[in-house]
Order: structure tokens, then sequence, then C-alpha cells
């Protein structure tokens, strides 16, 4: 009996011990959902912070990718999409999160840099040889340029085309009447909007159309990879827009699911010096000087202006020219060439 007795403990013992071991080695995993032309840097990212997270804490974790244009994602996520964390183009994306109850109303004090790891700027991608000699702003708006962007109501990608444009025309002394003017002549030009980055990449290397597409720094590298390099030319124009990439956990989704601490750990780690350098590695230019001088013939010296100088902001760009009704419904009409 006696012997019985500790026969069935063992076997009660050994059961729950069984059972801890399965749950303390059970596999967490997170969603990050992000913008379209991010999907190669953190792919990357990734691997690297599974293997950072699987050494310093002993256990596996398993990210899953979400891609496509930013505001797109943010509505989706907004809508039900349980991603466990969001790294966007635009800050306007995760305010729209914040002001869902989606990501903490302070978003932007839980990480360095006002929550963006890293940051880009738009350029021009050219035909290999530059065959219509684009070099600035200027030539975009020239009879006989296509230019394929992203449309600015659907992703970052292309309002911050838009807000470089408009910019620029500031920044060389231009008023805001001016710009309006210049930015309405550029989007005459524009034969299609593209859905999200990538997609305007697909427009002009897959189906041919447009002379030029202004995108993101970081194309450059993801189309050479992706179509071998010298399809495409990299114009820097002679001044241009900082793009910073926030980053927010996503609150609703780490409460139900218990991952909020591995949510902060993931976008923590975006700040060491290992993920810089993936950042680098793929020309998302890092927030770290010595990555940063390190990378410095991938990063050509820009002027560039921030959001606030001629926006205010992100949410007040929306406002004004983004929402129905706003400025870029003003001088864009499908169609109208």
């Amino acid at each position: 009996m006696i012997s019985l007795r500790f026969r069935t403990l063992k076997t009660i013992l050994a059961s729950a011990a069984l059972a801890a071991s399965t749950l303390a080695g059970a596999q967490q995993s997170l969603l990050n959902v992000s913008y379209d032309v991010a999907r190669e840097f953190y792919k990357d990212y990734n691997a690297a912070f599974v293997a950072h997270y699987k050494k310093t804490t002993g256990q596996d974790v398993k990210i899953d990718q979400s891609h496509g244009g930013s505001s797109a994602q943010a509505r989706a996520v907004a809508d039900g999409l349980a991603a466990d964390v969001v790294t966007m183009n635009t800050t306007t994306d995760v305010e729209f999160l914040a002001s869902q109850g989606v990501v903490a109303k302070d978003w932007a004090q839980r990480f360095p840099h006002n929550a963006a790891p890293t940051a880009s700027t738009m350029l021009f991608l050219v035909r290999n040889g530059n065959p219509k000699g684009i070099k600035d702003w200027e030539d975009l708006v020239k009879p006989g340029v296509q230019v394929i962007v992203v449309n600015p109501k659907t992703g970052g990608n292309g309002r911050y085309a838009y807000l470089a444009a408009w910019g620029a025309v500031r920044e060389k002394g231009g008023s805001e009447a001016q710009a309006a003017e210049f930015v309405g002549k550029l989007f005459k030009n524009v034969p299609v909007l593209a859905k999200g980055g990538r997609d305007a990449t697909a427009i002009f290397l897959q189906r041919n159309i447009g002379d030029v597409l202004i995108t993101f720094e970081s194309e450059v590298v993801s189309i050479d990879r992706e179509f071998g390099a010298g399809k495409v030319d990299a114009v820097y124009p002679s001044v241009s827009i900082v793009a910073e990439n926030p980053v927010a956990v996503v609150e609703r989704t780490v409460a139900k699911k218990g991952t909020a601490a591995l949510a902060k750990a993931y976008l923590d780690y975006l700040y060491s010096d290992e993920a810089q350098e993936v950042a680098a590695r793929h020309a998302i230019r890092p927030r770290s000087e010595a990555v940063l001088k390190k990378y410095a013939a991938t990063f050509k010296p820009i002027r560039q202006f921030t959001v606030a100088k001629y926006f205010g902001s992100l949410t007040e760009a929306q406002k004004v020219h983004f929402n129905d009704g706003g400025q870029f419904d003003k001088i864009y009409t499908p169609g109208a060439r």
C-alpha cells in the first residue's frame, strides 16, 4: 500500500514537473505590424532579436510580420488585427492608434528619440543612366516626366514624399502659395498612385511605368537585392525631409496575451548597436552616431529639414493636407492629366 502510494505520488510529481517544464519552454510569439518597405529590415532584425532573446533569457520566441501601406496597417490594427507592436513610418499612424485607445497616449515617451529608433529621408530613383537627367525637385514638374509616388492618403511613404516636395520649395525661399502650386504640378505628372512603398517599386520596375520614383532611401538596397544592382540610380536632391520611424507597444493586445514584457524587449533592442547596424545595412538611418559614422559611405550628406519646421507636426499636416477635403484633395484629381 505504501509502495503504491509512493508510486502514485512519484507519478503526480513527475507529471507536474513535466507540465512546468512545458510551460516554461512554451514559445511566445509576437506580431509586428509594419510599413511596406521595411519587410527586409525586420526579417533580419527579427533573426537577431530571436538569437539575443534566447541567449539572454534561455527562451525561444517567434516573431511574425505583417507589412503594407502604413495607414492601412494602422486601420487594420484599430479594427482588431492582433499586433503586439507597431513599427510605422509616420507618427500620425501611431497617434491614430493612440486616439483609438490601442496604444498608450504617451507612447512617444516610452522609448528614446520620441520612440523613433531609426529614420530615413526621401530621394529619387531613376532608371539606369538617368535618361531624363533628373537632379532635383524642379525636374519632376517638367513636361514629359512621369513620377511614381505612393498615395499620401494610404501610406507614410507618400505623405513624406508630398511634404518633402512642399518643404523643398520653402527651403529655397518659396512661399506657401508657391509650394502649393509646385506640388500641384508634380502630381499632374503622376500617372498612377501606388498603394504603398513596395507597390510603388513594382509599378516602376515590374510594370515599367514612370521616369522617377520618389521613395525612402532604404528602398535602394531592397531594389538592388530583389532586382539586381544596376537597375536604378539613386539621385539625392539638394534638400529633403527627415522621416522618423516610430514604434509602439499595442497595449490592447499585450494585455490579453501577456506579452507586454516581450514586446517592450523587442522594441528596446532596436536601439542596441547590433540592431542599429542591421538598420544601417538596409540603408535605414541609425540613431547611433557611431554606427552612422561607420556607414558614412551609405548615407550621403543631404540637407534635411524636419516636419516641425513647416508643418508643425505630422498630426497637423494630416489635418491640413491629407484628411478628406484637405490640400491634397484640392490639388489632385484622379485621371486629370
